[in-house]
This record gives C-alpha cells, structure tokens and sequence, in this order.
C-alpha cells in the first residue's frame, strides 16, 4: 500500500494551480473537467505520480470559498533548505506564517506557507544522515 494523493478543494482552480506550480514549484500532470457533475480535477506533484504522492485539487465550479474548519492540519514537504525555501516562495508572492527555525522542543527546522486558500504547507528541512532527533 501507498499513499496516492491528497485532496484540497479549492475557489479558483487556476490561481491554485499558478501557486502550486510557480510557487511551490510542483508541475501539473493531469487536469480533467467534468461537465455533467460540473467539477474539474487537477493533480500536481513533484514527480511520476505512479512513484510519489501528489495534490489533487478539485475545483466545484461555482463554489469559490470553503470552510476550512479545524480539523485540517497542513501537507509537509521536505526541502533542503528552509530558510532560502521561504525567501523564494515569498518572492513569488507566496505567504510564509512561519519563518524557518527548530520546531518546539526539537532540532528539526520547519517553516510555514499558506496557499491561495488557505491551506498550510509545512517546509520540513531535509536532516543530514547525522541528525536523528526530531
């Protein structure tokens, strides 16, 4: 078994997939409309999606916001280097609500973003093979 996908609903398809794509640096794979049911479905990664998991983010059309509610926490990504991470998401008009630095009680070094709707994404910085600690 394997994780295949994550799912975000999402206002504006396009905008999404511009901050996912030049943002975040993933590449759109598929997109699919859907007249009859009246959605479209757009899955971006950062890879084949037959080897890692991806986003699918499903547009509702005429549904332009959500509730994010409380129970959704974020998507983590691992990066190699959190700090330069947030200075390029930040200069491609992305939003960091978190600036690079150790999590609580740890030495793991971890960043947050949010997305055009305002979903989390955490930056988790790639260990070197010496750090095992969280």
């Amino acid at each position: 078994m394997r994780i295949l996908h994550t799912m975000l609903r999402v206002g504006d398809l396009d905008k999404s997939i511009s901050f996912y794509t030049e943002v975040m640096g993933m590449q759109l794979i598929r997109r699919r409309d859907n007249k009859e049911y009246q959605y479209t479905l757009a899955f971006l990664g950062y890879g084949n999606e037959s080897e890692g998991a991806v986003i699918e983010l499903t547009y509702n059309w005429g549904t332009h916001e959500y509730d994010l509610g409380n129970a959704y926490g974020h998507i983590a990504i691992e990066v190699d280097n959190a700090a330069a991470t947030c200075d390029a998401i930040r200069n491609n008009g992305g939003k960091v609500t978190r600036e690079a630095g150790p999590v609580k009680g740890g030495k793991t070094v971890i960043a947050f973003v949010e997305d055009p709707d305002g979903y989390k994404i955490e930056l988790i910085e790639k260990k070197n093979s010496l750090d095992t600690e969280l």
